[in-house]
């Protein structure tokens, strides 16, 4: 289990020495900003369960509503400490935002505090995925083709109507991708806190690996933009 599971349950405030919980932001003593704690992943830090389906209107009310409190103009005469907070705050809070609107850049990051980080581009294009072997195979012939006809001088609307035509399996290819990301979204988000590690890890194995899938048809699809682009 990622070691994030097990962060610690109190923080320390600088200020006034009381505990407070891991994921608050303010000390409930005596009121200040708290450092940044490093183990809190952006989910809890927003406040949010570590699910993949958010609500926009809520993930956007959430930020909004911290920018406001951690604005450094608030801590203009405050403490050096206090500053140093609203500005690491405020920065994290802008990471967090970005990471968790995006559908794939949730699943990305729940991936990456789970220990168990995605195939980034450059790695998912070393290997084909068994899946899309039948696919890259009849695309790589296709290119092929396309290329002696366009050395042959072939016409270049020719060329072009051939290229959107080998695009569209791939496209299909990739829509078929992300509702199995959907899917597998869904399946993470109904399992109970107490689901055994291997369960959990089953589906996260398998949303890894859609992403690297969804990598690599990423690699082709641009293959084939360049290829318009001649």
């Amino acid at each position: 289990m990622s070691s994030l599971h097990t962060a610690p349950a109190l923080q320390a405030c600088r200020e006034c020495g009381a505990g407070a919980p891991a994921g608050a932001h303010f000390c409930p003593q005596c009121r200040k900003i708290l450092p940044l704690g490093r183990a809190v992943d952006y989910f809890r830090f927003l406040g949010l369960p570590r699910k993949l389906h958010v609500e926009p209107a809520d993930l956007e009310r959430r930020f909004r509503e911290l920018s406001r409190q951690f604005h450094p103009d608030y801590f203009y005469n405050a403490t050096t400490q206090e500053r140093r907070a609203s500005l690491e705050r405020s920065s994290y809070l802008n990471d967090a935002y970005r990471t968790l609107k995006q559908t794939i850049g949730r699943v990305e990051y729940l991936l990456r505090i789970e220990g168990l980080a995605a195939a980034g581009p450059q790695d998912a294009s070393k290997q084909v995925p068994p899946e899309l072997l039948q696919e890259v195979f009849a695309l790589n012939e296709e290119l092929d083709e396309i290329r002696e006809l366009r050395a042959s001088g072939a016409a270049a609307e020719d060329i072009n109507a051939r290229l959107v035509r080998a695009r569209a399996p791939i496209e299909a290819k990739r829509a078929e991708h992300a509702a199995d990301v959907d899917a597998l979204s869904a399946r993470w988000d109904a399992l109970p806190d107490a689901a055994p590690e291997t369960e959990r890890r089953a589906v996260l194995t398998a949303l890894r690996d859609r992403l690297m899938e969804r990598s690599y048809i990423n690699n082709l699809l641009a293959g084939i933009e360049r290829e318009l682009d001649k």
